[in-house]
């Protein structure tokens, strides 16, 4: 199962990237993270973990599993018998940046949890995207 939210930002790539990959200050921005700590260095690489909370949930390890400079960063998790992708992909265009919010949920309890949690989720990536574009265009 598969949602997704996307957003203009009127900043540039390099911006966006910037705060994209800047993960451990995404709580000053979005109320959608309570903290993010990055567990192996303070970097985003393939394979690199961090420990995330969010509101109303217990924190999960995610590891990064593919990183494009300047193009898209994914990193999963296990939730109840299911394997989580978040991804942030970043288009450029004339004006800004497309900034795209992906969440793909796998494995045989998907359409349970997507069912359940497709409102919240939603709801989240629009207020983190919302936090992403003023972020950067500020």
């Amino acid at each position: 199962m598969r949602m997704q939210d996307s957003i203009h930002i009127y900043a540039t790539l390099a911006r966006v990237w910037e705060l994209t990959l800047n993960v451990e200050a995404w709580p000053e921005y979005t109320p959608t993270f309570t903290k993010i700590e990055l567990l192996d260095n303070h970097s985003i690489t393939v394979g690199s973990t961090a420990r995330i909370k969010q509101p109303l949930q217990r924190a999960k390890v995610w590891t990064v599993t593919l990183l494009e400079y300047r193009k898209r960063f994914s990193w999963t998790t296990r939730l109840m018998g299911t394997h989580i992708t978040a991804s942030h992909g970043l288009v450029e265009n004339e004006t800004g940046v497309i900034n795209t919010l992906t969440i793909d949920i796998e494995g045989r309890l998907a359409p349970i949890i997507g069912a359940l949690l497709r409102r919240p989720i939603l709801k989240a990536m629009a207020v983190e995207n919302l936090g992403f574009k003023t972020a950067a265009e500020n």
